[in-house]
């Protein structure tokens, strides 16, 4: 069943939008909670959205743009006021500049998205709460009433894909554009747990290994902002020389985000900058999303064309084994 209705109420200042599916809650709430799902109706299927970030929990903040069909931009962010998953989550919901600030001179709005069992399955009701009516009028007149709706009705071909994302599946890389690329895993262990098992020094070295037969014998770990981190790995049969990373850490947000920088030790030019982002899921799994950003394309493609993401899914599968 699609989206039932997308109603407005000037006098409450309200604009509230159902949608009910054959579904269970949990699987309505995974298509909320999943950016690579909501990215696929959050945005009228002209100006699909691209979620940069999507951290659901109370305090984080998401941000993705929609593109339309001939180069525009229209670029968004939330920040999440209360969550209690699977029933129910408040964002504060608005516009950004190009550089990713909130857009003062375009009204936001509150929404509350709640889910609900039914008799067929489960329903979500989303409801905006604009701050007056010239705003509310002003977001009507951009098209809100129609593009929410256009938005939503993609829902169901969302939740037709029926695949458990709550399983083990081996790491994932998307290329974004040209010098941004993400990697996602999905592994078992709570928020806190794997978030330590990335900052502590002797949980480190029990998986951040790649392929079998190698040791880390350097890891210093940086948990405060402006410290830097050096790894360093070597073969076990001394048949390939040893290599590392060093880099800084520029912000860090516990148990859920860190952005750092990275290069390899010994060699010259640019690095990368890696943004970290963890994600609670049900049933005590975290999600693992790696942003990397290059400075140039062939870069990109020279560090890919390694083998990088074989070897953080070896990585990723013995960090299961953690906490298993």
């Amino acid at each position: 069943m699609p989206v039932k209705s997308v109603t407005s109420d000037p006098d409450a200042l309200t604009l509230t939008a159902i949608g009910e599916y054959p579904v269970s809650v949990e699987r309505l709430w995974k298509a909320w909670a999943d950016p690579r799902q909501l990215e696929r109706f959050w945005g009228p299927p002209t100006w699909p959205a691209t979620f940069t970030r999507h951290d659901m929990t109370a305090g984080g903040r998401s941000e993705y743009a929609m593109n339309g069909p001939n180069g525009e931009s229209s670029r968004g962010y939330w920040v999440f006021r209360e969550v209690d998953a699977p029933r129910s989550f408040t964002i504060e919901d608005g516009f950004a500049d190009a550089d990713g600030t909130p857009n003062e001179q375009l009204p936001g709005t509150w929404m509350t998205v709640r889910f609900e069992a039914t008799a067929e399955g489960a329903r979500f009701v989303a409801v905006s709460h604009f701050p007056s009516i010239e705003a509310m009028e002003q977001l009507a007149a951009m098209g809100m009433v129609e593009g929410l709706t256009q938005a939503l009705s993609q829902m169901d071909a969302v939740l037709a894909d029926l695949r458990d994302h709550s399983k083990s599946w081996p790491a994932e890389l998307e290329l974004l554009d040209d010098t941004h690329v993400r990697v996602r895993r999905d592994v078992r262990g709570s928020l806190q747990q794997v978030w330590r098992a990335h900052h502590e020094a002797d949980l480190v070295k029990r998986w951040m290994l790649g392929p079998d037969g190698w040791s880390m014998p350097v890891c210093e770990v940086a948990t405060e902002v402006g410290q830097t981190y050096r790894y360093e790995w070597t073969q076990d049969s001394g048949e390939q020389a040893s290599f590392g990373f060093t880099g800084e850490l520029l912000e860090s947000e516990p148990p859920r985000r860190a952005v750092t920088t990275e290069r390899m030790i010994g060699m010259d030019g640019p690095g990368t900058q890696n943004e970290l982002v963890l994600t609670p899921l049900p049933g005590g799994r975290t999600r693992i999303e790696i942003t990397i950003t290059y400075p140039s394309l062939e870069l990109r493609d020279m560090i890919i064309g390694t083998g990088m993401v074989d070897g953080m899914e070896t990585s990723y599968a013995r960090l299961e084994g953690l906490f298993a």
